[in-house]
């Protein structure tokens, strides 16, 4: 089958996709998009995760003709997404949220990292000033064995307190 669907705000379709293709493997091998890793293969560790049509989904579970019509956006996207998004005029080729992951040194073998963002885009998109609580929450189905998640949650806190004050600066 066919399926055409917008991936990080472009037109795509995938030919000859049968029935059981995850939307992971399309992204990643017909697509060229190799930044949702498939680590489970089950939903289980969020390394895979995109947002579909804002919402974010474990790749590796959603068929890819499930996504017929629909807009997806990978990590190779986030920066497009937030600049739409925010309506900013941000320099650079890194979203807010993945400045805020470096910064804080979030960043470790970078399996997880691409989800975690992904994730954490969603999170401070839904909710710009999220407690301790929220971002656990949010970041729950995302596994990551490198670190304690402190830096990961300190890099959260930041995107959110920078995407705070650019929003008071437009005020």
């Amino acid at each position: 089958m066919r399926v055409t669907f917008t991936v990080n705000g472009r037109r795509h379709e995938a030919d000859d996709v049968w029935e059981g293709e995850s939307l992971l493997y399309v992204l990643r091998e017909r697509m060229g998009l190799p930044g949702s890793k498939n680590a489970c293969e089950q939903g289980e560790c969020g390394s895979c995760t995109v947002r579909l049509d804002g919402e974010p989904v474990c790749a590796c579970l959603v068929a890819a003709g499930q996504a017929e019509g629909r807009e997806v956006v990978t990590v190779e996207g986030l920066a497009e997404y937030a600049k739409e998004r925010d309506g900013s005029e941000q320099t650079g080729d890194l979203a807010p949220v993945q400045q805020a992951f470096i910064d804080a040194g979030a960043v470790q073998c970078g399996f997880c990292t691409p989800g975690l963002l992904v994730a954490a885009d969603e999170l401070i998109e839904r909710n710009p000033q999220p407690s301790d609580a929220d971002i656990r929450e949010a970041l729950s189905g995302n596994l990551c064995r490198c670190t304690g998640y402190e830096k990961i949650m300190d890099a959260v806190r930041l995107a959110a307190a920078r995407a705070d004050d650019s929003a008071q600066e437009v005020v």
